[in-house]
């Protein structure tokens, strides 16, 4: 039987004008290959299920090619998919140990998006993080005090500076000494579950300091709601971007304590609030003590995008930002945003439920996360926006700043 093709990888349409075909690539980084399937081979593929032999495959390129001798071509495509470690198979179940065994030994997260989605080079970054935060003004005192939280992209920042800007511009040179507790979206990471590290994060500014006692703590309390040393830490953007941005205003040496929120999606798709889940209550009182206890000195960042709308998301149209469709999403978007600056934890995740999350919020989790930690906090919305991530695909995202509600503190 031919082996099943991993499930988590990426495709997409070939970048390449003169190599047309799929595109296949490892988001998580268990193998740095990156493979172009020819157009014509590219329905081979369907027969990488686990259900499906190899005289399966060999009598599908019989009749494509018309030619009996094939064996050449089926070894090449098996051997290729093979060694870039895209089946699922005993090589792929290698590399992957290999991959997380090297991460959970290692003193340090490095950096995995330097280069590609901000600068490698320390003055190159200095310069464009300035760039992203000209012309952010004073943060407009609150009568309720402190800003406890931002919540701000974790698109790639050039697609998203406004909001970016508008969010870590709440903050002030007093937040410097604080532990910034980063929220972030885990793409890759198992459902209702927070993944941990206590690593120190690396970027071309230098290294973070990691509240390891507080990671701990989490992790204690929470128990089995939390992966501890999780790898997807290794390969996730959503906090890195955030990270960056905190050294950029802060210097280097920033305290913080990493955590990924997986997707609440029992709750999304059978319905029900996501503490329904006994792992999930555990983790959302894991936190809110931690935050009862450890009151200002924490200031609290989420790292989530909203809507993704389009054909890259699965949709039929295409989206437009501020056109057509978007506008009603826009008009959707509001609603929950609503919502969360109210402190409405419950009627937020209502509107999330709406139609499984037809609009694919990538940050709900987190958000939710933080209403039912620090249920006092209110939010303003200082900034909402959409970008065509591509010509067919639209992402939603805000720069968003929490204060207490000083009625119920």
């Amino acid at each position: 039987m031919l082996a099943r093709l991993r499930p988590t990888l990426d495709f997409t349409p070939s970048p390449v004008a003169d190599r047309p075909g799929l595109l296949i690539r490892d988001p998580f980084h268990f193998s740095d290959a990156t493979l172009i399937i020819p157009p014509a081979l590219v329905a081979c593929l369907e027969l990488f299920d686990g259900e499906h032999s190899e005289l399966d495959l060999r009598a599908y390129l019989a009749k494509l090619t018309g030619e009996l001798e094939v064996g050449e071509l089926v070894k090449h495509l098996v051997d290729t998919l093979e060694n870039a470690g895209f089946l699922d198979d005993e090589r792929f179940a290698q590399m992957k140990h290999d991959a997380e065994r090297r991460f959970a030994e290692a003193p340090l997260r490095e950096p995995s998006h330097a280069g590609s989605g901000y600068p490698n080079d320390p003055d190159e970054l200095r310069a464009t993080m300035a760039g992203y935060m000209n012309g952010a003004g004073e943060p407009d005192p609150s009568p309720r005090g402190r800003t406890i939280a931002i919540a701000a992209p974790h698109v790639s920042p050039f697609g998203g500076v406004e909001a970016y800007r508008a969010a870590y511009a709440s903050l002030t040179p007093e937040d410097a000494e604080r532990t910034f507790v980063v929220l972030g979206t885990s793409h890759y990471g198992a459902p209702d579950r927070l993944g941990l590290t206590g690593k120190p994060f690396v970027t071309p500014f230098g290294t973070t300091k990691t509240d390891g006692a507080l990671v701990h703590r989490l992790a204690v309390e929470a128990g089995s709601g939390v992966v501890l040393e999780d790898y997807c830490h290794a390969v996730e953007h959503s906090i890195e971007f955030q990270v960056v941005f905190l050294q950029h205003l802060f210097g280097p040496r920033i305290r913080v304590v990493p955590i990924l929120c997986g997707s609440f999606a029992r709750a999304i798709y059978q319905g029900g609030l996501p503490e329904d889940d006994e792992r999930v209550r555990r983790t959302l009182g894991a936190l809110g003590e931690i935050a009862a206890s450890e009151g200002d000195r924490l200031l609290w960042v989420l790292g989530v995008d909203m809507a993704h709308m389009g054909r890259r998301y699965g949709d039929r149209f295409e989206a437009k930002a501020g056109q057509a469709e978007m506008e009603h999403v826009e008009q959707r978007d509001r609603g929950r945003i609503e919502r969360i600056e109210s402190g409405d934890a419950r009627g937020f995740w209502e509107l999330v439920r709406e139609g499984q999350d037809d609009l694919k919020w990538c940050g709900s989790a987190p958000i939710y996360a933080f209403m039912k930690a620090l249920p006092q906090a209110r939010a303003s919305l200082l900034h909402y926006q959409q970008w065509n991530i591509d010509d067919h695909s639209v992402v939603s995202f805000a720069g968003v700043r929490f204060d207490s509600d000083s009625a119920n503190s």
